[in-house]
């Protein structure tokens, strides 16, 4: 069977698991009405994702390290199909609740152990594009279904939104019944031993570089429409045009990221994406109320988001050795844990009542920092090929 088919299942289940996460960003007014809750109210179907998100990958450490790789997946492709057919039928808003938690449970672990997968699965010196094989379906998520997703929910239903995302669970679970091979377990170090992979200075700091470098992006990137409308003057039915034109970013700077990792490192490529967005937020601070600056700086900063994404996961696992997959589960936990920080620190100068545009100036200050960590990462491990 040809590598390639193999991680199409990957793909695939980040898709769904983009669709998902980031939908309901799009319905969120449609399913407050629904259950006769406030907006605010309603942000808790984001944050209960979240947390299933985090207790997930604890959980797989617990119950799932010694399962092999094949059935894990199988598992959680599983929970996400019926988390998300549930959701589909739900009346209540604290059972919505709970089947958000539920559907978020899968997330972390399933990049976690995709991404081991996927660099098993890899030729010899090309792990870096099989993980960005397998990110790659939550850009697309992010380029195509999301938009779709949300005209559903706006013109018929949100009701058909969860249920298409709850079937297309079939698809991911069939395929990778069929395509993914066998997969032995990893060497079982114990549940102890997963977790002395944070006795060592590494982990700590690829994690706070996720979550700063994501947080950054999301300081800004939280306000997006509010910007692109009162600063930047464009129309707002224009708006949703422009959240693909954002969602090809991300695939753009995925692929690239991915070619670039096997070619240099994959801490280079990572650390310099940093220093690049923390450049972009900048001319968003200064530029933003030109509409076509404004856009061009929106595609640079969207694929400097999905571009550090493969490259720290690939870190991660590498400084993860006994502890592989916590260490692959702690980007994702890192990635949402920076977005929530992001959007509420973003929020700050809105809430003082300057422009959108003061968003980029928290934005500016994380990504440059989560540059700085992974120089000083770099220039630490730089001795030691196997980690960088």
């Amino acid at each position: 069977m040809r590598k390639s088919k193999c991680l199409l299942p990957l793909a695939l289940g980040t898709f769904g698991l983009g669709l998902a996460e980031f939908v309901m960003m799009g319905v969120l007014p449609d399913v407050a009405k629904t259950m006769n809750v406030s907006i605010p109210s309603a942000g808790n179907f984001i944050s209960f994702y979240a947390l299933g998100v985090v207790f997930g990958s604890i959980l797989l450490v617990i119950s799932g390290r010694k399962q092999p790789l094949k059935k894990i997946l199988i598992i959680l492709v599983s929970i996400f199909t019926i988390a998300n057919l549930l959701a589909a039928f739900a009346n209540n808003y604290y059972i919505f609740c709970l089947l958000r938690f539920m559907a978020g449970l899968p997330h972390g672990a399933f990049f976690g152990v995709g991404a081991i997968v996927a660099d098993k699965l890899a030729d010899k010196d090309k792990g870096n594009q099989a993980v960005a094989t397998m990110i790659s379906g939550m850009t697309v998520a992010n380029l195509g279904g999301i938009p779709i997703g949300t005209f559903l929910s706006h013109n018929f239903s949100w009701r058909i939104t969860f249920l298409l995302i709850g079937l297309f669970g079939f698809l991911v679970l069939y395929s990778v019944l069929k395509l993914i091979p066998e997969i032995k377990p990893l060497p079982d170090t114990g549940f102890r031993g997963q977790f002395k992979i944070f006795k060592s200075l590494a982990p700590w700091l690829l994690i706070f570089a996720v979550i700063l470098g994501n947080g950054g992006i999301f300081c800004w990137y939280s306000y997006i429409n509010p910007l692109l409308v009162n600063v930047s003057h464009i129309e707002p039915k224009f708006v949703s045009l422009l959240m693909i034109l954002s969602g090809a970013g991300m695939c753009a700077g995925n692929f690239i990221s991915g070619k670039l990792s096997d070619k240099f490192s994959p801490s280079k490529v990572a650390g310099f994406t940093q220093l690049i967005a923390a450049i972009a937020l900048c001319g968003i601070f200064f530029f933003s109320t030109n509409p076509f600056v404004s856009v061009i700086l929106m595609c640079i900063c969207t694929a400097c988001l999905f571009a550090v994404s493969a490259p720290q996961q690939v870190l991660l696992i590498k400084n993860a050795k006994g502890g592989e997959i916590l260490g692959a589960s702690s980007s994702q936990i890192s990635f949402n844990l920076g977005n929530a920080i992001g959007a509420y620190i973003g929020g700050i100068p809105v809430t003082l009542g300057l422009g959108y545009q003061y968003t980029a100036v928290p934005g500016i200050v994380f990504a440059f920092t989560g540059f700085l960590i992974l120089f000083y990462f770099y220039i630490r491990y730089k001795n030691t090929p196997e980690k960088i």
